[in-house]
């Protein structure tokens, strides 16, 4: 299953807003099963589909491939604390999540395109790759003139999220203050499923 494509058919087939823009017919479609005019009902998944569609969704959300994303679950296999919890931890603590948790780009794929456009610095630094891991305490910037971007602009008056407690924002910085929680994830997130799908 590809997670690539249009974010509303994505969104529809996962059940929950990709996008991170909302619209009336989206909305409207989420809880719609597929076929024309939702005609077609979907069979009961497998518990091994039930695994996989929960896989597919959290690379999804994250933009994340496949290769990279089993890496992401072998590093959280390694460490100490539940493997789920850890690897929830790892993505969310990618810059390209971080800089959209900040509120400083209105979705994931927006933040993505701001690090590899090299508009972000880290600890004063400019960054380029999405995929760069955020410790507690750094500092995440806009670099200079970014701010005045258009749709900056609007972001930095009316942010359309609210930075989590870990991390604190001040205009165009945001530090990191602590790793994210189990609480600070996606509700619509069933890590059970995935650690599930890869210890078959």
């Amino acid at each position: 299953m590809d997670v690539k494509g249009p974010k509303d058919r994505l969104s529809r087939r996962f059940g929950i807003n990709l996008s991170g823009t909302t619209s009336r017919s989206l909305d409207r479609r989420l809880n719609q099963p597929p076929g024309i005019h939702g005609a077609k009902r979907r069979r009961k998944p497998s518990q091994y589909g039930e695994q996989l569609l929960e896989k597919q969704k959290v690379r999804a959300i994250y933009g994340v491939k496949e290769r990279q994303f089993r890496h992401y679950f072998e590093e959280a296999t390694r460490v100490e604390g539940r493997p789920g919890e850890n690897l929830m931890r790892l993505l969310e603590l990618r810059l390209d999540n971080v800089v959209y948790r900040s509120g400083f780009a209105r979705t994931r794929l927006m933040a993505r395109q701001l690090v590899s456009h090299r508009h972000i610095t880290v600890n004063g630094q400019r960054a380029g790759i999405p995929s760069i891991r955020v410790r507690p305490g750094d500092v995440i910037g806009l670099t200079n003139g970014t701010e005045e971007i258009i749709g900056i602009v609007e972001l930095l008056r009316h942010p359309v999220t609210t930075a989590p407690t870990w991390i604190s924002r001040d205009g165009t910085t945001a530090r990191v203050l602590a790793a994210p929680g189990p609480t600070d994830y996606d509700a619509h997130v069933n890590v059970g499923l995935i650690v599930e799908f890869y210890s078959r």
